[in-house]
């Protein structure tokens, strides 16, 4: 990945690169639940912001903070007050644009321009600018090298309808930042925080305490909001930037996102997929969806925006993106696990730990992740005001005022609703999200069941005559065999070695090793304990989807029409049952996976370059279950590595466009220890035999 769209981060070098960037931090909200705005707001939001200080970080001159910032409402008499030079519309009707641009003054007047051009040409009245005021005096040497220059724009509304026009601002947003990126593509202290007509967002490369004091405005009396979000970054293992802080447009995060790769290429796979009447030709603009600079949490917060504007309800897209756990076990009521089934096979869970703080600007809310092994605690006072971070005791109450304490519990959510000045606990939240479409019906009408899937496993009569030559030709070794091999076939679980490990690099071993070795150091290796699906199988699964729709902004019974697999690993019978499924919509190719033996890397690209056009053909043909086998290839042919071979068709179809609708199968000699199996699934497997 390109390091230019990285503002501020170093290049590339040895083992850095600025794709990693992941972070843990303190966040919280504040609000009035009536929905009253007010200074006190802002007041009590900063002291939360300061009283988590101590779960950010500082860089080496001590003076220069993580990041941190708030996000409010938008501030209308107090614009209203500042911006004489251009007349506001009534609120709601004209957005606030929050950029943060270059020194150079040449390009910042070239990233205005195209600001203010790209908004007229999107049907929106440009009304003026206004210089954010900021003091430089109060940061560190590095947030002072590295500031931008803070402007405020602000347009005027072509729509009645408030949602299409935050649905706009969305647009121009995205179409700004490709405009800017085509002509200067490191778009140097380029960034957009917030444009909307509900919310604004004030950030930066800061500690705590300094947030007000770069901001002035958040001082000033007139500044008020019902609500604030604020965060203070602590950076794991990544580099701090102003772009990075947090809040960011639709949420804060604290945690991490462990399967991120993942849910990036989902997202990349489905983009030329997306349709939605309520952007129409918009769509298009919007891509990337993910834009390739952010952290983790960047991330999460651009598909929250797409699910939110293209037509969700803002706690139903929480819901889709970081599921609670339903699986048989876990005690959940029928709609609700008939809701969760039907999203799991339209969205991926971008899994934590995590707990997240989101707002739209008239809800505001938190959710903690299935496991909950990140904290969120929160204060109901007599006079109709709630606080929620991520400990408690961040703001002092007399204890005659508290009207409830509390703390969210694994995959619990709670929303307090500005509009409805009301607060809406978990129970409430979800089974109006599970009842506003008959999902619990939709997937048992579409469901497709395989009678005895999964059932006893025959017995394998072993192939005594080609079995030595199929372990030579699979590279196994003695020490496959002896202890890889017999320990799970004797009893049944995976071979424990020593603590810790000591394996040397596969990459500097003088001996051949298999591709997937290459990738042992991808998983992380931190002071968490592995998760145990069989143990914590209340709240894991191992189950996965054949057939996953491709527009994830659509509801529709459609949507449900999945094969659904217990586990990813298949026996013979499983196998055989999926080839003779006989569903149009489910039709099977087995496309081999061998190249020339004793030929040269040219044969082996060529090889897969022939597999992903057959994969490519099959799908156009209609046939959306691949199999991709090595069993039994000519005599004079070589397996392709079936970790290669995967991930080359699975790259191949996702630039196609095809791949969220077709399940790739991979049936392999080569996997035998769970490193194998994982990485395959990683890679693009649906299932493994």
């Amino acid at each position: 990945m390109p390091s230019s769209i990285h503002t501020g981060y170093p290049e590339p070098q040895g083992l850095y690169d600025p794709a990693q960037e992941r972070d843990a931090c303190g966040v919280g909200f504040v609000a009035n639940i009536d929905g009253t705005p007010s200074h006190a707001i802002i007041e009590r939001g900063i002291e939360v912001l300061k009283n988590l200080l101590h779960r950010g970080a500082t860089g080496g001159d001590m003076n220069t903070g993580d990041g941190a910032g708030i996000s409010i409402q938008i501030p209308d008499a107090f614009f209203r007050r500042k911006c004489l030079a251009f007349d506001l519309p009534e609120p709601g009707r004209y957005g606030v644009g929050m950029l943060f641009l270059p020194d150079s003054p040449d390009f910042r007047k070239l990233c205005m321009g195209i600001v203010e051009t790209t908004a007229t040409e999107e049907g929106l009245a440009f009304l003026g600018w206004r210089e954010t005021p900021t003091n430089a005096d109060c940061l560190g040497d590095k947030a002072r090298r590295e500031k931008p220059v803070v402007f405020q724009c602000f347009v005027k509304s072509p729509f009645s309808d408030a949602v299409a026009f935050e649905r706009k601002l969305y647009v121009v947003r995205k179409e700004i930042e490709h405009r800017v990126a085509a002509v200067r593509p490191s778009r140097e202290n380029f960034y957009i925080p917030s444009f909307s007509s509900r919310t604004m967002v004030f950030k930066g490369l800061l500690m705590a305490t300094q947030v007000p004091a770069f901001y002035p405005d958040l001082t000033d009396p007139a500044l008020t909001s019902a609500m604030a979000v604020v965060h203070q970054r602590y950076s794991t293992n990544t580099f701090p930037s102003w772009n990075l802080a947090q809040p960011f447009r639709f949420l804060a995060h604290n945690g991490e996102i462990n399967t991120l790769k993942g849910n990036i290429s989902q997202m990349r796979a489905r983009e030329q997929s997306l349709q939605s009447d309520l952007f129409g030709p918009d769509i298009r603009k919007l891509l990337p969806i993910i834009d390739a600079g952010g952290s983790d949490s960047a991330c999460l917060d651009n598909a929250l925006e797409l699910l939110t504007l293209g037509g969700r309800p803002l706690p139903q897209a929480m819901m889709m993106l970081i599921p609670e756990a339903w699986g048989v076990k876990y005690p959940i009521g029928p709609d609700l696990r008939g809701f969760f089934e039907y999203h799991a096979g339209l969205m991926e869970p971008w899994d934590g730990p995590a707990t997240v703080v989101f707002t739209d600007g008239t809800r505001v809310g938190a959710l903690l992740d299935r496991n909950g092994l990140r904290p969120a605690r929160y204060t109901l006072t007599r006079d109709g005001f709630i606080v929620l971070a991520s400990e408690a005791g961040v703001l002092d109450f007399a204890p005659e005022t508290i009207l409830e304490k509390g703390a969210l519990r694994p995959g619990q959510m709670i929303l307090a609703d500005l509009s409805l000045k009301r607060v809406l606990k978990n129970g409430e939240i979800k089974a109006t999200c599970a009842r506003r479409q008959p999902y619990r019906r939709w997937v048992e009408e579409n469901k497709i069941t395989l009678h005895g899937f999964f059932d006893a496993v025959a017995p394998i009569q072993p192939d005594t005559e080609r079995l030595f030559s199929r372990q030579l030709f699979f590279g196994y070794t003695r020490e496959d065999r002896r202890t890889i091999l017999e320990p799970m076939a004797a009893r049944g679980y995976e071979p424990v070695g020593s603590m810790g490990s000591d394996t040397p690099l596969a990459v500097l071993s003088e001996k051949p090793q298999l591709l997937f070795a290459y990738f042992k150091q991808l998983f992380a290796q931190v002071t968490n304990p592995p998760i145990d699906s069989i143990r914590e199988e209340l709240v894991m699964t191992l189950m996965t989807f054949i057939g996953n729709p491709p527009n994830i902004l659509s509801e529709i019974p459609q949507n449900s029409r999945l094969v659904k697999l217990r586990h990813p690993i298949l026996s013979n019978e499983d196998l055989h049952r999926l080839r003779t499924l006989h569903l149009k919509e489910f039709s099977v190719a087995t496309l081999p996976i061998g190249f020339p033996g004793g030929g040269s890397g040219a044969d082996l690209e060529n090889a897969l370059e022939a597999l992903c056009r057959m994969a490519e053909d099959a799908v156009l043909a209609g046939q959306t279950l691949l199999i991709l086998s090595d069993r039994d290839l000519p005599a004079d042919q070589a397996a392709i590595p079936s970790l290669l071979a995967v991930s080359a068709v699975n790259r191949h179809l996702a630039a196609k466009g095809l791949r969220t609708g077709s399940g790739l199968i991979v049936e392999t000699g080569e996997a035998r220890e769970i490193m194998g199996f994982a990485t395959l699934l990683g890679y693009g497997a649906s299932a493994i035999h």
